[in-house]
């Protein structure tokens, strides 16, 4: 079994992966264009279906010209939080692909796209930064607010930052200001098939 406090994994994995969750309590502190391209960067060597890497970032550090803009993206409840992040990310998707046959639809573009967005968090916790995803934005202004091309799919919203004391959250959230669990593998890994459907 790995541990990483208060987690703890069934099987033997690389503590990173227990590290990783999405607090919500942010110093605010800035953030270097420099370990910001180190995240994108390990979100560009992820696996994707005939390598058409359909993933696309709009980022904007906070405290810039850009930030305000995505900033109004996002739900009210987000933005009293988020305003204490460092960065926020938009990750889109292409829906089509080039391939032998020309350009095609991508049955995974989301999928790849989640895939890219894992190794982000991934390299973000290695180098002591943490993200938080959420879809908790305005989906029909975001595609123009972000200049999104045609046939691309905004998928998630993510708030980058150091982790803070979590006293600096409104009461109601503090409680959740902690890593959450997972339910067993015996819930949705299963060998040979679906189990049977009960009756």
């Amino acid at each position: 079994m790995t541990s990483a406090t208060p987690r703890t994994a069934d099987h033997p994995v690389d503590p990173l992966f227990l590290e990783r969750w999405s607090p919500r309590a942010f110093t605010g502190e800035p953030i270097a264009d420099a370990d910001l391209m180190a995240m994108f960067e390990a979100a560009r060597w992820a696996p994707s279906s005939y390598n058409s890497q359909p993933w696309r970032f709009v980022y904007a550090r906070r405290d810039t010209p850009r930030w305000e803009p995505l900033f109004g993206l996002l739900v009210p409840f987000n933005q009293g939080w988020v305003k204490t992040a460092s960065a926020l990310v938009f990750l889109a998707s292409s829906e089509m692909m080039n391939t032998k046959d020309g350009l095609q639809p991508s049955w995974s573009h989301s999928f790849d796209a989640g895939t890219a967005s894992g190794y982000l968090q991934l390299q973000a916790v290695r180098m002591g930064w943490h993200v938080h995803g959420m879809t908790g934005f305005d989906k029909d202004r975001a595609p123009d607010v972000l200049g999104l091309p045609a046939r691309h799919r905004v998928e998630a919203a993510f708030a980058i930052g150091r982790r803070a004391d979590p006293a600096t959250l409104p009461e109601e959230q503090r409680a959740r200001e902690v890593p959450s669990g997972r339910r067993p593998l015996s819930d949705f890994v299963f060998e040979g098939g679906f189990p049977p459907r009960e009756a």
